[in-house]
């Protein structure tokens, strides 16, 4: 009997142990389906792809400045006293400043960068010139509102400095635009479209980038940009353009657009620059830079060939203004400006960069192409009347025809006629000599190059011009491919233009 009891006992543990595995053999199979709900797996149960460590240590970089940025950030909102000349509103203009109120008469917004613990921000001019008093607020991403004051503008580099009263703010690191490369991740900051506290990534596309099509600022303003594909929309203006450590290189000012939106391009200014004009407004409000008193061009190859330069290099004086201080220290037109303090200079955009850094009363060494040789030339700058120094624009105003004319010669291949000079011009114009330019054109060499209707031509390279007839011998006296110099005077400017001779 025990022995019956015993082999039943055996039995019955075996087959609990048989159980308990046949359960959890079958327990995802089996019994799992017959217990289900029904309900319908959805995703997958890994990633498809498993990332590297370089990927992950590039993707804890930026997350890790993305954080750190964005406290040096700010919203600005600004009251107008009356609705601005918002440049928006030009239609077709490709190079558009951004505040994403444009339309409306009297609010704004952009954003603005934190550069001291106590409460300077930078931010563009073009966002608060046109505020009320006490119309411009600004906004932490820790959302505390203040109101601010407006301590000084730059209209010539679209920057002003503000000022909150605050105490421990988290202030943008500077970085050093010498180590600005193209090709490198940059984050681009601010608060576009309304959505405060915006992080774009692109890489910086171009740096040194000068006066761009549409800029209707006019005068002398200093264009040297940082050129990022960040993307950067209305509302953006005034707010950080950073590399990956998070270190401020540029304040973005622009966009390239026929929309009024993000296409592909954005533009933001150096953070050296920028550091020079708002430590000079944090000084006093006012900006105390030098200028040369020049009216400049840039050089191509058709220029250089003329000018006797052995390649396209430097920056060409295309006129003076009289009693400034290119015209006391000696500076003529036709000169060619290769070097300031011995940095090359090789875009008018470039020297204005590199001159803004000078204050009124400083001398600057300038290396000087005349004649086939170089010369030095020690310039003392001086501070700005009006507009002092101004780069060549599009200006095609045309001035009447001389009807007094009566042996025009026509200079067909060139593609424009000269006259000779009436009374009446040579009165308005302060001038003995030259001859009239007049019948442009179209497409021809003569309207590529810029010269325009109105112009009088006083020389050809060196030699005086008297008559028509005395111009017609001297650029027939050329070969085919030779280059001549116009020296053109209009009523307000002067300017050179390099024309070359086909046959």
């Amino acid at each position: 009997m025990k022995k019956v009891v015993f082999a039943s006992v055996v039995l019955v543990g075996i087959g609990i142990f048989m159980g308990v595995l046949l359960v959890s053999n079958l327990n995802s199979n089996i019994l799992s389906n017959l217990f289900a709900d029904n309900k319908v797996k959805l995703g997958a149960d890994n990633a498809p792809v498993q990332i590297n460590d370089a990927v992950k240590t590039l993707n804890e970089a930026m997350v890790s400045a993305a954080n750190a940025i964005l406290p040096t950030v700010v919203y600005i909102s600004v009251e107008t006293e009356t609705k601005s000349s918002n440049r928006n509103s030009e239609e077709n203009d490709f190079f558009r400043f951004f505040s994403p109120h444009g339309d409306m008469p009297s609010r704004g917004s952009g954003s603005g960068v934190i550069l001291s613990a106590d409460g300077y921000i930078v931010t563009n001019n073009h966002v608060v010139e046109n505020a009320k008093d006490d119309g411009i607020k600004v906004t932490t991403l820790d959302k505390k509102e203040y109101s601010a004051k407006l301590i000084g503008t730059d209209p010539f580099t679209d920057l002003a400095i503000i000022k909150i009263e605050a105490t421990g703010l988290q202030v943008a690191h500077l970085g050093d635009i010498n180590t600005v490369r193209v090709g490198e991740m940059v984050f681009a900051v601010g608060n576009p479209l309304g959505l405060n506290s915006t992080v774009t990534s692109g890489i910086v596309s171009a740096v040194g980038r000068g006066a761009l099509p549409g800029n209707r600022r006019g005068g002398y303003n200093v264009e040297h940009y940082i050129q990022t594909d960040a993307a950067i929309n209305p509302g953006n203006s005034g707010g950080g353009l950073y590399d990956l450590r998070g270190s401020l290189i540029g304040i973005n000012t622009a966009i390239a657009t026929e929309t009024g939106s993000y296409i592909g391009y954005g533009f933001a200014i150096p953070v050296d620059l920028m550091r020079a004009v708002i430590d000079d407004l944090i000084d006093d409000g006012e900006i105390n830079r030098g200028y040369i008193g020049v009216v400049i061009k840039p050089i191509d190859e058709l220029m250089a060939k003329g000018l006797g330069l052995s390649k396209v290099e430097g920056v060409l004086i295309d006129d003076l203004q009289k009693g400034k201080a290119g015209d006391k220290a000696g500076l003529e037109p036709k000169d060619v400006i290769l070097e300031v303090n011995g940095k090359s200079v090789n875009s008018p955009s470039e020297l204005q960069s590199t001159i803004v850094f000078y204050r009124a009363g400083d001398k600057v060494k300038l290396t000087i192409f005349r004649d086939g040789k170089k010369i030095y030339k020690d310039v003392v700058l001086q501070p700005s009347d009006d507009k002092d120094v101004a780069v060549k624009g599009n200006d095609k105003k045309e001035k009447e025809e001389s009807k007094d004319s009566k042996e025009p010669v026509k200079f067909d291949k060139l593609g424009f006629t000269a006259e000779p000079l009436t009374s009446k011009v040579k009165d308005e114009y302060g001038i003995e000599s030259g001859v009239l330019v007049s019948g442009i054109k179209r497409f021809s060499p003569a309207s590529d190059r810029g010269l325009f209707n109105g112009g009088v031509i006083t020389k050809v390279d060196k030699e005086e011009v008297k008559s028509p007839v005395q111009l017609k011998k001297i650029i027939e006296s050329k070969k085919k491919g030779d280059v001549v110099l116009l020296h053109v005077k209009y009523q307000d400017r002067s300017q050179i233009v390099a024309l070359e001779i086909n046959d």
